[in-house]
This record gives C-alpha cells, structure tokens and sequence, in this order.
C-alpha cells in the first residue's frame, strides 16, 4: 500500500485500532494509557512510506501486538528524522514480517 490511510483504514478494520506512541523508554496506549516494554509486543507487520514530491518525507507504519491483546499501530519518520526514543525502543521488539 502506498498511502498511509488508507493502510491504516486498513489495520484499524484487521483489529489494530489502538494508537501507541513511545514514551519514557516504554510503548504506550493513547487509548487506556497502559504501557508496555519491548519484551511485551511484536510487530505483526510494518510498511514504508516515501513522499511523492520529497524522498524525505518518509515514514515507517508498525502494526502491532502486545502480550495482553492489544492491537494497534505506532508511526515514526523514516531515516534522518526519526525519532530517537521510537528508534531506541523498537531495537528490542520481535518484528514478524514486512509487506510493502
């Protein structure tokens, strides 16, 4: 898939309807705000994105699972402007496949 709504429509209908964001070194819910360390999700699957006028503008979409059930996905930049703390925590999570 090349347009990040349109996948995230997607993953929201697959179940993945959560929104998790990185904070303090853990994975957080936006939904009931638990949090979770690397050793407690997967990467069910994540996609790359490039901007159509700037290769820039990339992003990276990741589809994932925690260990009490939760689904959801977590967005970062690609490249030189990712973010560091995403970049940091996701070296430890087990990441299933990549479909682009």
């Amino acid at each position: 898939m090349t347009d990040m709504a349109a996948c995230i429509n997607k993953l929201t209908i697959d179940g993945f309807a959560d929104q998790f964001k990185v904070e303090k070194g853990k994975l957080r819910s936006m939904d009931d705000k638990k949090s979770f360390k690397p050793k407690d999700i997967k990467v069910a699957n994540f996609y790359r994105f490039e901007g159509i006028s700037n290769p820039d503008d990339m992003a990276i979409l990741y589809a994932i699972e925690t260990s009490d059930g939760h689904k959801g996905t977590l967005v970062d930049a690609y490249g030189r402007y990712s973010d560091d703390d995403i970049e940091r925590f996701m070296r430890d999570v087990e990441v299933k496949k990549q479909v682009n």
